[in-house]
């Protein structure tokens, strides 16, 4: 059928009696807000179709359009009569689902009948593709490089099987369970079983595994799996030049499947039945949602209620209208990959929503119409969709296990009940919000009394790590002190004595938990040691009358007589460590209390040395130098990058100097000198490499020096560090210097990598230093230090080194093996997930990957208000919480100097690791490497 410019299809209102697909041309979707059959009044366009689209869904119920098509140019269009097209439609209805809109296809969900996946998302190819599925030319050969491997490998897994007695004929099969357990054991990219599952899953969506039955979901079952290539009868097995290929390829391919696996997978997953889903499915999709954007707001139990109903829904063509402005609400969907445009009358597209976003709420909790019309704004989208029988269920069962406590009609306590029971069969509460002193009120009044200190109890140990935040020590002391000395309710005697004693053990519990978390800290707080010394004046009388208390003296008695003693140390003067000629060895961890020598250079270059606090702010640090400099200006303090950026800090930005960056230094100056002001030469940083300084020393002895270093680094971070992070040390008056270090240390590693490797001008010899990173960044992970290890790498993928393709071209392949098995690890996919799976894998002591574990932290931040209703929001806390567990895990076994017995000359490497000089402006190396191999024209 041929199409004129400007041609009217249909107009919105009438009844198809066609499906057509586009073969030439484009057409326009209009809508209008008054149904109005005139195209050129108040109509908007809402998409545009071109060449492999498909329209004329309704055909199937004769539904009214609700959009006129206009062409847009002489266009060409395939027709089918809605007869011949419902005969198509119910003899194929599960592979014709991609060719059309919603409600009848293009989408995937958890019922039966919408379990098969899309085999005709291109109109011209359907009559081609409706019963065979063509996959990717990559799967393809990838699926014959797993078939040839396993065949040269572990042929008996191939073969013809025999079940209740049944032969399948139609040539060799695979069992799932093996194909599984085999997977696991080729590549140490392959974490878990599930990990391999979500591998074959890739391989049966393209078509390139098939189950015998043709069941849509691939199973750690004896269930029977056949290759597209065995398909036939008397296929030849892979010639000897075949295997040999496949397995020089079959890194390549067990690398790509694992970056694709995992996605397989969660999809696999949620197309289930949500009755049909496991425990370890719904923990899969759960670990999903916590990271999802729009659903950071939420409870965890509300989560993992979400975890049950979400259902998975996809789109495959741009310009799928999702549903109409003004139609009911039924559905909440959540975006996970994709973007798309959301559309009012008269307006046109007023926002594009992505990746994480969500839409659809409103209609549901208002029960109201759409207010707008969301639009497909590219190919293959994907959705995660909640529906509004599920979404109300949810809401009204959270308000069914939501207790809160008033006072004076004002909620003070928010309580969710637990969907777990307690070991003595009792309802358990978890805190969502509340008040700083009713929080306190509840954690005392439910701890069990038959725990000790040392016990593991997170709901507990989550206000004693995070009170800091809306609590300050001052206020928790004084309030404990309060519980201690509780008055009885009236009673007999022995009643108001069994509540005393409840009283201050429950207290004496919470203190020792406190102090064993403050540790250090607590030294720097005068209200803190002398609550201890008044805890432990009181314990010591009370035990003499009260035997149940005498258990807690001798441990109150250590912690007081600990931090006594330590509060009594010397400071240490530190020497700043933002300078090319400091000191970087470093066994203590930095105290706030601690000074700081600290070099404030001027516009002329000069510079002043001042004796500061180390959480001295901005302001304390420009008096300082006014001082020493006898100057009467008003002074501005500024970092003053390599590169010549300046960042003006402000008056009251605590512990100035550990912010600095590498080749960074602090300037002071009045404010009509500010332009004036130019990197030191030394900010340049090397101009020659170290290779001559590090190519004899062994690769092992280098990458455990860097572990001990950076493990002593590491082990001084105190947890409050990563709050103050995350929250602005500014509100506490506190310095993460030792954090600072610890990050400074993964950029210096990071720009160590590229310098040097942009300093040498030896063709030959750049392609060693890449064969000495790749075995240093091996041996790294080995030792578990996973900071190091991603340091080397991201600086290995840096532009200035990646680009250099005549060095990468003669590295061996090996070698480009294993850093690509290593680059994958830092894949940022579903939230870095091949990085979370390795870190499962690993026991402590583990150097992690901190800057993605601060991401966690801020994401989580942001993404929820601190306090609710001017209470607070304690859910918050509680996920941040977990991630400082995170860390504290990686510490919980002490790290062993002997993995690695050191070679003679341990002192030179040991020094030289923990001084590397480098070149932190990207200009520069970038320049170092187009003279190294200049662009190709």
């Amino acid at each position: 059928m041929l199409l004129c410019l400007f041609c009217v299809v249909f107009r919105q209102g009438d009844i198809w009696t066609s499906w057509y697909a586009v073969l030439s041309g484009s057409l326009d979707v209009k809508v209008s807000e008054t149904a109005n059959h005139q195209v050129n009044q108040d109509a908007v366009t809402i998409c545009t179709l071109g060449i492999d689209t498909a329209l004329g869904e309704s055909i199937l119920d004769n539904t009214p359009r609700h959009t006129t098509i206009v062409s847009r140019e002489t266009s060409e269009l395939l027709r089918i009569e809605q007869r011949e097209f419902k005969s198509l439609w119910e003899k194929y209805r599960q592979c014709m689902a991609g060719l059309l809109a919603p409600p009848y296809g293009a989408m995937e969900t958890g019922s039966n009948n919408d379990n098969k996946d899309s085999l005709g998302s291109d109109p011209l190819n359907f009559m081609n593709n409706i019963l065979n599925k063509v996959p990717s030319e990559k799967l393809q050969r990838g699926g014959k490089v797993m078939r040839n491997a396993i065949l040269s490998r572990a042929p008996h897994m191939i073969r013809d099987r025999k079940y209740h007695l049944k032969t399948y004929r139609c040539l060799q099969c695979c069992v799932g369970t093996e194909l599984v357990e085999w997977l696991v054991q080729q590549s140490t990219c392959v974490h878990t079983r599930s990990h391999a599952v979500g591998m074959w899953q890739v391989l049966l969506e393209e078509g390139v595994l098939n189950h015998v039955d043709q069941e849509l979901g691939f199973q750690d079952k004896y269930l029977f799996y056949r290759f597209l290539d065995d398909e036939e009868e008397h296929t030849p097995l892979p010639s000897e030049e075949e295997k040999r290929e496949s397995e020089e390829e079959l890194p390549d391919t067990i690398l790509f499947l694992t970056q694709m696996g995992p996605d397989a997978l969660l999809r696999m997953i949620l197309r289930k039945p949500p009755g049909q889903r496991t425990g370890d499915d719904l923990e899969i999709i759960y670990d999903e949602l916590l990271h999802v954007k729009a659903l950071s707001h939420l409870s965890n139990t509300v989560k993992r209620e979400l975890a049950s109903v979400l259902v998975f829904e996809s789109h495959a063509k741009v310009g799928t209208v999702l549903f109409n402005q003004g139609e009911e609400g039924t559905s909440w969907y959540i975006i996970q990959k994709g973007s798309v445009n959301v559309v009012i009358y008269g307006k046109g597209v007023v926002c594009t929503l992505h990746e994480g976003d969500d839409f659809g709420k409103l209609a549901l909790v208002t029960d109201s119409p759409r207010a707008a019309s969301i639009v497909l704004r590219e190919d293959n989208c994907h959705f995660l969709r909640v529906d509004k029988e599920d979404f109300n269920r949810i809401l009204r069962d959270v308000e069914a296990n939501t207790v809160r406590l008033k006072e004076h009609e004002q909620a003070v306590l928010v309580l969710e009940k637990s969907p777990r029971a307690s070991s003595l069969g009792n309802i358990r509460y978890t805190v969502l919000s509340g008040t700083p002193e009713k929080i306190l009120d509840h954690f005392l009044e439910t701890m069990r009394m038959d725990t000790h200190h040392s016990d593991p109890n997170p709901a507990v140990d989550d206000f004693v790590l995070m009170h800091c935040v809306f609590m300050p020590n001052s206020q928790f002391c004084q309030l404990l002190m309060a519980h201690y000395h509780a008055v009885a309710p009236p009673g007999s005697e022995q009643e108001r004595l069994e509540y005393a004693v409840t009283c201050k053990r429950r207290v004496l519990n919470l203190a020792l938990r406190w102090a064993a978390v403050h540790t250090h800290h607590l030294q720097e707080e005068p209200a803190a040691l002398i609550f201890l010394e008044e805890l432990y004046g009181s314990v010591s009388n009370d035990s003499r009358i009260l035997r149940a208390l005498k258990d807690f003296v001798p441990d109150l008695e250590k912690v007081v007589k600990l931090h006594s003693e330590e509060a009594k140390v010397k400071k240490k003067v530190l020497t700043q460590f933002s300078n090319g000629d400091e000191k970087l060895v470093k066994t203590q961890p930095i105290r706030n209390c601690d000074d700081i020598l600290l070099k404030v250079y001027c516009s002329d270059h000069t510079y002043t040395t001042i004796r500061v606090a180390v959480a001295a702010t901005g302001s304390e640090v420009t008096s300082a130098v006014a001082n020493k400099l006898a100057s009467n200006d008003d002074l501005l303090l500024v970092h003053l990058s390599s590169a010549g950026e300046k960042q003006m800090l402000k008056p009251n930005d605590v512990s100035v100097f550990s912010s600095l960056s590498i080749n960074g230094r602090m300037f002071a100056c009045p404010r009509d000198q500010l332009n004036a002001l130019t990197p030191l030469p030394d900010q340049e940083g090397p101009s020659a490499g170290s290779m001559s300084s590090f190519e004899l020393m062994s690769s092992k002895d280098l990458a455990y020096q860097m572990t001990l270093y950076d493990w002593e680094l590491f082990s001084c971070v105190h947890e409050h560090e990563l709050l103050y992070h995350t929250f602005g040390r500014q509100s506490f008056r506190r310095t993460t210097a030792n954090l600072d270090l610890f990050l400074r240390r993964f950029n210096q590693v990071q720009l160590w990598v590229v310098t040097e490797v942009c300093l040498c001008g030896q063709l030959s010899k750049r392609v060693q230093l890449l064969k000495k990173f790749i075995k240093i960044a091996a041996h790294c992970r080995e030792f578990k230090n996973l900071n190091s290890f991603f340091a080397i790498i991201m600086g290995m993928s840096n532009p200035a080194v990646s680009r250099l393709a005549q060095t990468w071209e003669k590295l061996p392949s090996k070698f480009k093996k294993f850093y690509a098995e290593f680059e994958s690890m830092m894949d940022p996919s579903r939230n870095h997930r091949a990085y979370r799976l390795t870190v499962t894998k690993i026991e402590p002591p583990i150097i992690p990957f901190m800057p993605l574990l601060l991401k966690d932290m801020t994401f989580s931040h942001e993404g929820n208000k601190t306090f609710i209703d001017n209470m607070v929001n304690f859910e918050k806390m509680r996920v941040i919480a977990n991630t400082i567990r995170a860390v504290r895990h990686c510490r919980s076994q002490p790290f062993n100097p002997e993995v690695c017995q050191p070679n003679k000359n341990h002192a030179e490497v040991r020094g030289y690791v923990r001084k590397l000089c480098v070149i932190d402006k990207q200009r520069t190396l970038t320049t170092f490497s187009y003279r190294l191999e200049p662009r190709r024209t």
